[in-house]
């Protein structure tokens, strides 16, 4: 058994979920409404089944309540159901069979079942592979309601009845009309429309943090949209004074997860940029950040470098 460290750095720092993002054949749902594919497994609506297709509509769902995601397979059933629903709708359960689901695999870095991850907000956070003793379990989840407070997911999934076996609509607080559409954007794969929605409800509302940190991560992905791992590398080795290069091999690091990489990589090629290079990597960086979010630890770390190096 392996556990990999939980804090918020983890939860908001950027994975490369845009495969999932851009499922264009996923069933269009109501907003907030969890995966019906399979039936809820007897938690009181508080457990179901996703796959690849589907995974879209966790996604959505995470920025109600904190999802838990179980990787079963190869003789490994599912066995987190209890301790979800002894939480009455403050948690979801969703359970993937990694045997049949490679997408989804891939973006969370499954190499063995179990393993066990949450979404909340959108963004994914990995929590342990194998099994964990009840008390170690309980603990874990409470951190994880922790994260979900402080990123404003607190909601309660309604309890349904076990018999019907179908997942219950939670309530959810509608987003803002701007930010509705920008969602719905990047689930078309609209990444233009998307960050237009977003300069919008800046223009209108300079401090909204949450588009500001919208508009950062879709254009991110819409910078990465069309490229391979392997061409941003090799662009960068063979130019390695070149600024564009070298942000490109950024961008791919945080989408990734990477934030430690991707900092030390513009701020060690900062000094030696001309001064359009400066402001770009300084601007590439904040975008970082707001990606990131303030309470991590790298963010204030790259930020009292970025400073140093600007005075």
């Amino acid at each position: 058994m392996t556990n990999a460290p939980l804090n918020a750095a983890s939860l908001r720092g950027a994975v490369d979920l845009s495969s999932m993002v851009r499922q264009h054949n996923a069933p269009a749902t109501t907003p907030g409404t969890p995966p019906t594919t399979g039936d809820a497994q007897g938690s009181g609506g508080f457990a179901t089944n996703a796959d690849d297709a589907s995974f879209n509509q966790v996604l959505e769902l995470s920025n109600t309540v904190p999802v838990i995601v179980e990787f079963f397979g190869q003789g490994i059933e599912p066995t987190l159901e209890p301790a979800i629903s002894a939480y009455a709708g403050r948690f979801a359960l969703v359970t993937v069979d990694a045997s049949n689901n490679p997408q989804l695999v891939q973006a969370f870095q499954v190499q063995q079942v179990p393993t066990v991850a949450a979404v909340v907000g959108g963004r994914p956070v990995q929590l342990f592979t194998g099994t964990l003793p009840d008390a170690e379990l309980k603990e874990m989840l409470e951190q994880v309601l922790q994260l979900a407070a402080q990123n404003n997911v607190t909601g309660t999934l309604p309890a349904g009845e076990a018999s019907e076996g179908e997942a219950q609509e939670p309530v959810e607080e509608p987003l803002p009309p701007l930010h509705q559409e920008a969602y719905d954007a990047v689930v078309a794969g609209d990444f233009a429309t998307a960050i237009a929605k977003y300069e919008s409800a800046i223009a209108q509302n300079p401090r909204d943090q949450q588009a500001v940190a919208g508009l950062a991560q879709v254009s991110l992905l819409a910078r990465l949209e069309n490229t391979t791992a392997d061409a941003v590398r090799s662009a960068a080795g063979q130019n390695p004074d070149d600024v564009d290069a070298q942000l490109a091999v950024a961008d791919l690091d945080v989408s990734g997860g990477h934030l430690g990489d991707a900092f030390g990589r513009l701020l060690d090629f900062f000094p030696s940029a001309d001064a359009d290079g400066k402001n770009a990597i300084r601007t590439r960086l904040l975008d970082y950040f707001e990606i990131a979010g303030a309470e991590d630890q790298r963010v204030a770390d790259a930020r009292r470098r970025l400073t140093l190096l600007l005075y």
